[in-house]
């Protein structure tokens, strides 16, 4: 399977969202892929909030079982989330677990308005009811099959699948 161009899916998720964004809009990326994804975003559609980051990883559910995920990143919120609308931004969106962990962090600074979604690639296999307002690429991947983006040296953002 030839996988999508990830600079190219940027892009066009930007250009989809451009027209849902209202002036108060902020963006918080997930580390650390949404993160990735978020800065491109976040250049491109030209905000003014500063970006918020977040690791997910005391929220997720299976935090018990899996552990302390050993990269563990800070989460900075540097704006104020009540009453304001926010998008959280990540690379891959599968079961939805980790889109639930970060809404229950996003609660623990505030109540926003409303809380969007905008993923690089949507690929299927949902355990929760979650769903992307913008995804750049929709694909239906086997569940042995995982896409993982990267970053080189120079910035560039890749798509790789990887095989679980």
């Amino acid at each position: 399977m030839r996988l999508p161009d990830a600079e190219q899916l940027c892009i066009a998720l930007a250009e989809r969202m451009r027209p849902g964004l209202h002036p108060d809009t902020a963006l918080i990326g997930i580390h650390t892929g949404g993160v990735w994804v978020a800065e491109r975003l976040h250049a491109a559609l030209g905000l003014k909030i500063l970006l918020g980051t977040m690791d997910v990883s005391f929220y997720r559910d299976d935090f018990g079982r899996t552990g302390l995920h050993p990269q563990l990143k800070p989460s900075e919120i540097p704006f104020e989330v009540e009453d304001r609308p926010v998008i959280i931004v990540d690379d891959v969106l599968y079961t939805g677990r980790t889109l639930r962990a970060a809404m229950n962090e996003i609660f623990d600074y505030g109540r926003p308005a409303r809380i969007d979604l905008a993923v690089l690639v949507d690929r299927g296999g949902r355990e929760l009811p979650i769903c992307a307002r913008w995804a750049a690429q929709t694909m239906e991947l086997d569940r042995g099959q995982n896409l993982q983006l990267e970053r080189s040296d120079n910035g560039k953002l890749t798509l790789r699948m990887v095989n679980a």
